[in-house]
């Protein structure tokens, strides 16, 4: 397995249409920030949003124009070979640590994967997961 590190997620919603989607990446792209990460989905009328970009603070500020208020929380991403058995490797490490996941999404690419955890207690997990 790779490293797992902590980092700043920012989270948000905002009134769920069609185009939400374009729209938010419009305003990115024209700030210059990358989306690194990203986990969105339609509930009701909201389009709930979870993101990991270059620079958070920009993104932040920009988002908020949008009419959303944006909560920065830390969370884990772990670096991974992307084949059979890592996520089992990274999900036991921290049910043997007696952490709850709450959640966790990725996507992977050919050759390695990023996947950004969530957990009660994250110390204890970064500390089973770089162990």
């Amino acid at each position: 397995m790779g490293k797992a590190t902590k980092i700043k997620q920012l989270s948000f919603t905002l009134p769920n249409r069609i185009g939400l989607l374009s729209e938010l990446s419009s305003f990115l792209t024209a700030a210059k920030i990358n989306v690194e990460a990203i986990c969105a989905y339609g509930m009701g009328d909201d389009g709930v949003f979870m993101i990991v970009t270059d620079n958070n603070a920009k993104a932040k500020r920009v988002i908020s124009q949008m009419g959303a208020e944006v909560a920065a929380e830390e969370v884990i991403a772990v670096e991974m070979a992307n084949k059979a058995g890592q996520l089992r490797h990274v999900a036991k490490q921290i049910s043997d640590a007696g952490v709850d996941i709450q959640y966790i999404y990725g996507s992977p690419v050919k050759g390695k994967m990023t996947v950004i955890v969530k957990t009660a207690d994250d110390k204890k997990a970064l500390k089973a997961l770089n162990r």
